[in-house]
């Protein structure tokens, strides 16, 4: 199976070539044979690619950044990601595209299903609604992964930057009123692969297709997620450091981000047979891994 990726550098793309299964190659698509802000090298760089599905991982992803720039995130998250599709779809191979819980407003009082309504409140969250429905507007041999709070060993996220604050203090204050489903890049990277299969393998199985929400087992504020974090890295030998409980108003950033981004699963376990671990487990994995690298480097 050939899967071609859009991005170079991203967790979730950088986390596919490292983990591609035997018999599964991954040709990662990026700037400047594809930029998703010059729609017109898309479609040529992926057909060029001959691929037997298609994943967009590529995205504009810096959430306060979006504030500003909303035209460039609806650009590259929303018209470009209907052109991956629209691509695929000229190919007659499925689709899969990465989006986001930023999708809903974040005021539930449970975990969102698929069904739920959708009401971003951010511009990043617009322009990946947006992407959402350019996608399945192009095509419907498409399957639409939604994940939260992703974060893996490469790239800026939020487990690399709670290990740097630690080794110049004692004690960070972290927001302690927005839950979610902390998620490696790493357990994305083996579900897309089962759903790239499963979608390549069935290609007239409707039920494969459509929206998927993908959050690792359990749920957690993020101050729960940096206490997990020191935690482990005191278990390895680091200094302790204390987590400070605040609240969101207290963290202000241009972008609001949704106070419940947690994602009812079961959906995807049911149809595509994939459940991701408990978000404990994978980060402790994280943790170390990044410490030891850190260590031998």
């Amino acid at each position: 199976m050939r899967i071609t990726v859009t991005g170079h550098s991203g967790q979730v793309v950088l986390a596919m070539r490292e983990r591609a299964p035997p018999g599964v190659s991954v040709t990662a698509l990026g700037r400047p044979e594809l930029d998703l802000e010059e729609l017109a090298t898309i479609a040529p760089a992926i057909q060029a690619s001959r691929p037997d599905v298609v994943v967009n991982a590529a995205a504009f992803t810096a959430v306060d950044l979006a504030e500003s720039q909303e035209e460039t995130a609806l650009l590259v998250n929303g018209a470009a990601a209907g052109e991956v599709a629209k691509a695929a779809a000229a190919l007659g191979v499925p689709v899969i595209q990465i989006s986001t819980d930023y999708v809903f407003d974040g005021r539930l009082d449970r975990p969102y299903r698929e069904d739920d309504t959708v009401g971003p409140i951010s511009a990043y969250g617009r322009s990946k609604l947006a992407g959402e429905r350019a996608v399945a507007a192009a095509t419907g041999n498409h399957a639409i992964l939604r994940t939260a709070w992703v974060y893996s060993p490469v790239g800026k996220n939020f487990v690399k930057t709670m290990l740097r604050l630690a080794e110049t203090h004692d004690e960070v204050g972290v927001v302690a009123d927005q839950a979610g489903c902390p998620t490696s890049a790493l357990d994305i990277t083996d579900a897309i692969f089962t759903v790239a299969r499963n979608l390549s393998e069935n290609p007239d199985e409707a039920a494969l297709r459509g929206v998927f929400h993908m959050g690792s087992q359990g749920e957690a504020v993020w101050a729960d997620v940096a206490e997990a974090i020191f935690a482990e890295r005191e278990r390895l030998g680091g200094a302790p450091v204390r987590v400070k409980r605040i609240a969101t108003a207290d963290y202000p950033t241009p972008a609001q981000r949704p106070a419940n981004s947690r994602l009812e699963s079961s959906r995807l376990a049911a149809i595509h047979q994939v459940t991701l671990p408990h978000w404990q487990d994978a980060l402790r994995s994280c943790v170390r891994r990044l410490l030891t690298e850190h260590q031998t480097g």
